[in-house]
Order: C-alpha cells, then structure tokens, then sequence
C-alpha cells in the first residue's frame, strides 16, 4: 500500500500555546486509521492542522505525495478530502437538500464522480425522507449522516471524521459505524477520532494513541483491541466506554 497521509515532525499551536509535538503519524490507501486519546490530547488540533484550519508551525505534512504543509483549507478539501468535524457544522437554516448541494457545486477536483446525490440518499434514505427539512430541526444522529453525506459529495480520496459518535444513541451509533465500514468498501482511506475506543478499533486497521499533544502507542488495532488494560490506561477510556459498541 502507499501513503495517503503522513505527518512528520509535525509541531502545531493555539497563539502561544504548545500543543502538538514532533508529531508522525501515517494512513495508507484504503485503510480505516483510528486516532484515540483522552479529551484534550491534541487530536481535534491534529486533524485541524492536517486541513490547514490550524497550520503547523513546524515539520510537514503530505498527502498523495504533495507538500500541504502551507496550503489554505479550500486547496485541500479540493485535493479529494471530505472532513466531518467533531459537531456535524451543519448548515441549520439550509434545508437537507441545501446542505448537500454545497459541495456539489464547488470546484474539487476528486479522481472520480461517484458519489452523487442519489446515491448519498440511497445510503440514508432517512434524509431523503426529509429532504426539505431545515437541517437544525433533525436529530443528532440525522444530522451526523447528514455531515457525513455532504462530505461524501466532495467524492473524497481520503474522509476525516472527528467523534462521529458522539451524543448519539446506540443504534445510531452502530449505523453510524456500518456506514464508516462501507466507505473503506468503496476504496475510501478513513481517518477515524472516536471516543467510543471498542467501536473504533473494531472496525479500523491501525491505532495511533494520543496524550499531551503526542502520539505514545501506535500499532495493529487488533493488538490494542486485545489488551482492555491497555485501551484503559492509553485512551482514558472508561469500562463504560470500552463496551459501548
């Protein structure tokens, strides 16, 4: 396989404040990458400096094989990068509709068009369903298909999703994670943080953990997966969370 996505030495900051650090971390094509921690790792912060929303002061950061160290947020996405952040940023006053036409006008230059609107509602007719509704009106788990498909049109290379779990019920949950899996189906490289930490690494290839801005265990999510002392202690996740799935 070939790198979609490395960092290297990556150093990134809030104004003065140090948060990630000579950070390196790599998802190879097609593959489901998971990034877990405790809140206030550094994940968010990854994830924004990997789109450019928080450009990385030091080190660099490729993707399919080009520098993005320095470029703006519009070139990336534009690369073939769908990124749905932790909070779904829906459009609320725009209908579902409204919401997914977005990036289907905009100038992205994906390798293919395969993802178009019928065929992000033949994946969650429920939004079709309410397809004239105002976005702020779904539920939270309408909301996160709604986030997931709208990222789904920019016909993504590489797809960013930022705790797509959370505040959602458990069967939404399970959804919500049937789906992640049907993307790596259709040749998607996934880039995972999810606190549902049994969840994640049972549907992802690779694990990278986080703590204080710096990646401390990385490895085959099927190791991390078997050792619930381990998930524990290097995620802070509670046995509650570890059982969520």
């Amino acid at each position: 396989m070939s790198a979609v996505l490395t960092l290297t030495g990556v150093h990134s900051y809030y104004a003065k404040s140090h948060i990630l650090h000579d950070l390196d971390f790599s998802a190879e094509a097609g593959e489901i990458v998971t990034l877990l921690g405790r809140n206030g790792a550094g994940k968010t912060t990854m994830l924004r400096s990997i789109m450019g929303l928080t450009p990385a002061r030091e080190g660099r950061i490729t993707l399919f094989g080009q520098d993005i160290t320095r470029r703006a947020p519009f070139q990336i996405a534009a690369m073939g990068v769908g990124y749905v952040p932790e909070g779904r940023r829906v459009f609320g006053n725009l209908t579902v509709e409204e919401n997914l036409l977005v990036p289907v006008s905009a100038p992205v230059s994906a390798p293919s068009g395969r993802w178009t609107l019928a065929r992000a509602y033949e994946l969650f007719p429920r939004l079709q369903q309410r397809r004239q509704s105002k976005a702020r009106t779904l539920s939270g788990g309408k909301q996160e298909m709604l986030a997931i498909a709208r990222a789904l049109l920019v016909n993504p290379r590489l797809l960013i999703l930022d705790e797509p779990s959370q505040g959602l019920a458990p069967l939404i949950v399970r959804d919500v994670f049937r789906t992640i899996r049907e993307m790596r189906g259709e040749g998607i490289t996934i880039l995972l943080v999810e606190q549902n930490v049994r969840a994640a690494v049972e549907i992802a290839e690779r694990a990278f953990v986080m703590d204080d801005g710096r990646i401390v265990w990385s490895g085959r999510a099927s190791e991390f997966a078997a050792d619930e002392e381990r998930v524990r202690a290097l995620a802070g996740a509670s046995t509650k969370a570890v059982h969520a799935a």
